[in-house]
């Protein structure tokens, strides 16, 4: 698939709708997707009429994550991981949630600044369920937009949150019927769009910089974690178990 048919845009005045089109491997980013994702975000940022973003995956899921079968390969140059997870955002970007959003598409959801998200959808991070864990920033930023014991719980559990309980803890702004995540994506939108867009930029830098003061100690204790499990019998058993549908058998090494 060509890059516009990976991912739309469009634009709402100076909103910027960005939808992933890969509903048929449920959004899982893979090589071609992180790059239309890092083109469509570059678009907002660089084009001086924009003002918004709003990122969606269609009305049936947000994204699973990454496609294993990526080996890795979804990072850009701009964006880090997703063409998102590293990228130093001037505008606002919320996120427009239908569906899961699993793993690293959970990962995005907490990289973007608000969250609008449709009664049924469900939010979670599954990484040790198959023996890995979450690499895109979840391990720092759960904690910035959770509750420490929820952060751990939704990390250590593996479990899904549904959307009701995500909007009780402040994780989403707006809570919506099934369907209408975008629609109020765009009002809100619309609402930030009608202010002064230097005044927008320069309270959302301020607040995200502070924000991102701590990133650098993040990536260093992910790196950390990830280098305590790499290589072991358990993370090639967990990848195994997911690709066979089957329960994995854990060894503890």
């Amino acid at each position: 698939m060509t890059q516009t048919e990976l991912v739309g845009t469009q634009r709402h005045g100076g909103v910027l709708v960005i939808t992933m089109q890969r509903e048929h491997k449920r959004n899982a980013v893979d090589r071609a997707l992180a790059d239309a994702l890092d083109s469509a975000f570059n678009t907002l940022e660089d084009d001086p009429d924009l003002v918004v973003g709003v990122l969606t995956g269609g009305t049936q899921v947000f994204c699973a994550g990454s496609d294993l079968s990526s080996g890795g390969d979804y990072v850009t140059e701009r964006g880090g991981a997703y063409g998102i997870i590293r990228r130093r955002r001037r505008k606002p970007l919320i996120a427009a949630v239908e569906g899961a959003a699993l793993g690293g598409g959970m990962e995005i959801v907490l990289a973007c600044d608000m969250v609008v998200a449709a009664s049924d959808a469900r939010f979670g991070l599954p990484e040790v369920v198959r023996g890995v864990l979450p690499t895109c920033g979840a391990l720092f930023r759960a904690l910035q937009a959770l509750p420490p014991n929820i952060a751990r719980e939704l990390v250590l559990g593996g479990q899904a949150m549904n959307a009701e309980r995500a909007h009780a803890l402040g994780l989403v702004n707006t809570l919506t019927p099934p369907g209408e995540a975008l629609a109020q994506a765009l009002v809100l939108a619309r609402r930030i769009g009608e202010n002064a867009p230097l005044s927008v930029q320069a309270c959302l830098g301020a607040m995200n910089g502070l924000l991102a003061a701590a990133d650098n100690l993040g990536w260093e204790a992910t790196a950390a974690a990830l280098a305590q499990i790499s290589g072991s019998a358990d993370v090639k058993e967990g990848v195994r178990a997911f690709l066979e549908k089957r329960t994995p058998v854990w060894k503890g090494r």
